[in-house]
């Protein structure tokens, strides 16, 4: 049962993750033309892959 709520709370941060940049690209788009690169991929590649590996036990 631990490992299947795990499971779920993972997946509601990996689309929370991807809804948060997808809602953020208009400002992390202004913010590389002046030069700055929010690092919005790295919570999106962490959360995904601790989903993949709750999701593969």
């Amino acid at each position: 049962m631990f490992h299947r709520l795990t499971k779920y709370i993972l997946f509601a941060a990996y689309q929370l993750s991807v809804a948060t940049g997808i809602a953020l690209l208009p400002i992390a788009l202004a913010a590389r033309r002046m030069g700055v690169t929010l690092p919005i991929h790295r919570l999106v590649e962490t959360t995904g892959t601790a989903y993949e590996r709750a999701a593969t036990r």
